[in-house]
Formats: structure tokens, sequence, C-alpha cells
């Protein structure tokens, strides 16, 4: 994981609370790294491979309760924070369900993919070439695809899952092939696209999308705007331009609360509903975050 939000600074600050013996300090400590997510836990995992044993030995302590917190409170922690980041928001989703769940495995399941992606990258290479790369990797030697068969299936919304089964929504094989193209330095973004979620490549003067739920088949704007590619028609041309992450995450709990419904499965459903509901608020509260 990248560590965007962890300057050097704030890293030597981190490492030198670590062994503070005050509950407050720690407590907060807690709080910070739970609020990182992804990032805090493979910062946390740097300091535990690092030669500083005793730092190491504090940092272990505290990946190990973050492991042990209410991964229900980790995502209100998150989404409050207003800091949203793709990856570490579908971590957290798929720890509400799954609260076992390590989260650095799916970082390492993306890591495994984006390695092989490089074998196979001639560089220089364009967009669409590195997209290719992914194609042949993903849908081709690692068999993903779309869920038409039990579309509705609430697994299909859970990275975890959809690494074992192979299969998924749009919406999670989209964020699978984003944050594998993040690793490899291809710059994607997620489209939101009414009824179809879709990738996005806008490095070049001439944009295309690919759909992941289709083996990575490539689409021109063209296509989605004459309805040629059997899409539904556009009310907006906004739904052509990169979405936000609170949104894509949004989405993806509503996919959650409805599919967990369907099967009656009302707790779950109430509580990813929740979810959509505080992201609302947090939004309310700070309109120009």
């Amino acid at each position: 994981m990248p560590y965007e939000n962890l300057t050097v600074e704030r890293k030597t600050a981190f490492s030198n609370l670590l062994d503070d013996p005050n509950p407050f300090v720690r407590s907060q400590l807690l709080k910070e790294f739970i609020r990182l997510g992804a990032t805090g836990r493979s910062f946390l995992e740097e300091l535990i491979n690092g030669e500083n044993r005793i730092i190491g030995g504090h940092a272990h302590r505290i990946l190990e309760e973050l492991r042990n917190a209410n991964p229900n409170e980790e995502f209100k922690a998150f989404i409050q924070s207003l800091n949203y980041e793709l990856e570490t928001g579908m971590i957290h989703i798929c720890r509400v369900a799954y609260p076992d769940l390590a989260p650095e495995l799916i970082c390492t399941h993306l890591d495994a993919i984006a390695d092989r992606c490089r074998e196979l990258l001639i560089k220089p290479s364009s967009p669409r070439e590195r997209c290719v790369i992914i194609n042949r990797v993903l849908f081709h030697e690692l068999g993903f695809r779309g869920n038409s068969d039990d579309y509705g299936n609430p697994e299909n919304s859970f990275l975890n899952r959809v690494f074992e089964t192979k299969k998924g929504l749009p919406l999670t094989l989209s964020a699978i092939y984003i944050l594998v193209g993040q690793r490899i330095g291809a710059d994607l973004d997620p489209i939101s696209y009414p009824g179809h979620f879709l990738v996005g490549s806008f490095e070049d003067d001439l944009p295309f999308y690919i759909d992941p739920f289709h083996r990575g088949r490539f689409i021109t704007p063209n296509q989605l705007l004459d309805k040629s590619g059997g899409f539904v028609p556009l009310s907006e041309i906004t739904y052509l331009t990169p979405s936000p992450i609170r949104e894509v995450l949004i989405r993806c709990c509503r996919n959650v609360t409805n599919h967990f419904a369907n099967k009656g499965e009302d707790t779950l459903a109430q509580l990813f509903l929740s979810f959509v509901q505080e992201f609302d608020k947090a939004y309310q509260k700070n309109p120009s975050r």
C-alpha cells in the first residue's frame, strides 16, 4: 500500500508513541490507526519487519489490537474521517461481513496479480497496452468473470470472496481492476454508470472504458452515448466522468443492503444501510469535502 497519508514526520511520531504506557495515548493511537485503515496496517507491518525489534514488538501488539477491534466502528470512523481511499474502503466493507478477515490478505492478492502483470509488461507501454495486460492476467489466466448466474448473491460484493470464487459484480471487479492498475502505473478511474459499473482511462486524448464484468471488453464513449453497446441511455454526461470514491463505496453498501434484504437477512441489510446513512451525515456536516 502507498503511504501517501503518512509523512516521514508522522511515521517518526507514531514510532515514538508505540511504547507510551499512558492509556489515553494508547487509545488515541489505536483510533488513529483504525482511521488510517490499510495504510496504517502496512506501516505497522513495516515496523514489525524492521531492524528495531523493540519497536517491532510494540507495532505487533497494536496490529493485534486492530485485528480484534470492532469492524463496524472501524468503518464508521473511516466514513467520518472523510479521507476516502478505494482499497481501504473496500477492505472495511469486507471486514464488516467477515470480522476475522486479515486485511493484508486482500492486499497480498492484489500485489500478486500486479506482480504477474509487471512480468508481462513491455516498457514503454500505452494506457491501452497496460489494460490489455491486466485483461490477460485477470480474465484469461486467473479466470475472473461476472457472476451472471447468481448476480444477487451478497458474496459478489466482498473482495475476499471474489478472490476465492473469481466471480463478482461490475463494481467489485472494477475495484480489483483499478487497484491492480494503480500498482503497475495505470491511471484508471471508477465510472459509476447507471446500472453497470465500469472503469475509465483518461490518460490519452481519447478516453476509453473497460467492462470488467464482461472480461475486460473495451468500450468507446460513442458506444455509451449512442447505446450501441447495449447500455442504459444517459440522462447526464457526468456519468462518463470519474466517480468520487465516496460514491463508489456508497453504491457498494447499497448493493449489499439490497442483496441481503432479498435474501431475508434483514439484520445485515439494516447494518449496511446504516453505513449509507453515515456517509450522508458525514457529507452534510462537511459538504465541501
